[in-house]
């Protein structure tokens, strides 16, 4: 394992602001070689291991109000995916069969062989793809609120106002650098702060929260362009989605929807490539579950989790 310096500042555990307390007690940030690149990761906890993949725009912090409590039963690990926060910015390397790559190279370089899994908004496709490119890894699956290119039906390119401004970053976080980046940097508060406010749906994150994440992304243009690739490679991610489908998934997933955001689509979505499928629609809570219900999703982690944290087989 490489003995690269702790991360520090912001985008680490010591430099990240208003974590519950006695977090940084449990939790601590370390870069992990992969051999092919180095990722940050946030890990601390005692029992079977779980790993948490975040979302755009955000990193591993989305999840930090749900960490302590998950860390009483799992040994948690909350990574930052290539081209985001602290983890290494290649150019290449964006499309889903690449970053599950990734993750299952840190959890063995952890020591993890097999583990359970959470990932929410592009983490979801991540961790689709990490279920069928690697079904031996896996022991269950938790996704929610985001849809799988080329497997969700695409929505219509006119869509009304409300659902325009939550999805219409899809195609424009796919436009080359030249225009998207360019177009955002400099403004970073008003893209990323009209997502939050639009996807958040009536219970908005905290002004400060919301200022984190745009720091994050404003202080280090590689970082926003990190934030992009993932997009760009939906062409690809689509194909590579066309081969997994004819491999259905047999491991118990649980499919979380916000009920002002995806709603059952999830579950609807998770149907259509996996045999063993629980739907759950969160009431009151837009598209950021983690940070809006944390409560309710740390209930519904706990028991879909239960079974693995005893040592059921799948």
């Amino acid at each position: 394992m490489s003995s690269a310096p702790t991360p520090e500042g912001p985008g680490s555990v010591s430099g990240a602001p208003n974590l519950p307390e006695g977090f940084t007690d449990t939790f601590t940030s370390r870069y992990v070689d992969t051999g092919e690149l180095r990722l940050h990761a946030v890990t601390g906890g005692d029992g079977p291991p779980l790993l948490l993949v975040h979302g755009w725009p955000q990193t591993w912090y989305q999840y930090r109000m749900v960490m302590p409590a998950l860390a009483r039963d799992f040994q948690v690990v909350a990574v930052d995916q290539r081209g985001i926060g602290l983890s290494d910015k290649p150019e290449d390397g964006y499309d889903t069969g690449t970053i599950a790559g990734d993750l299952v190279a840190l959890m063995e370089t952890l020591g993890h062989q097999r583990f359970a899994l959470v990932g929410f908004d592009t983490g979801m496709p991540i961790a689709y793809a990490l279920a069928a490119d690697h079904p031996d890894r896996l022991e269950r699956l938790v996704v929610g609120e985001a849809p799988l290119p080329g497997v969700t039906p695409s929505p219509p390119l006119l869509l009304p106002p409300p659902l325009n401004a939550r999805l219409w970053h899809l195609t424009f976080n796919q436009l080359p650098a030249e225009v998207n980046e360019e177009l955002v940097r400099g403004r970073e508060a008003i893209f990323l702060g009209a997502e939050y406010d639009a996807s958040a749906g009536t219970n908005k994150l905290p002004d400060a929260t919301v200022s984190y994440y745009i720091d994050l992304l404003a202080a280090d243009p590689q970082a926003l362009h990190g934030s992009f690739q993932v997009y760009r490679a939906f062409p690809t991610i689509i194909a590579q989605n066309e081969q997994r489908k004819a491999r259905r998934l047999s491991l118990p997933v649980l499919a979380i929807g916000g009920a002002e955001s995806s709603g059952a689509m999830v579950g609807d979505t998770m149907q259509l490539v996996a045999d063993n499928v629980q739907s759950l629609v969160i009431a009151d809570c837009g598209h950021w579950v983690a940070e809006q219900a944390p409560e309710e999703l740390l209930a519904a982690l706990t028991a879909f989790l239960a079974p693995y944290r005893i040592g059921v087989p799948a």
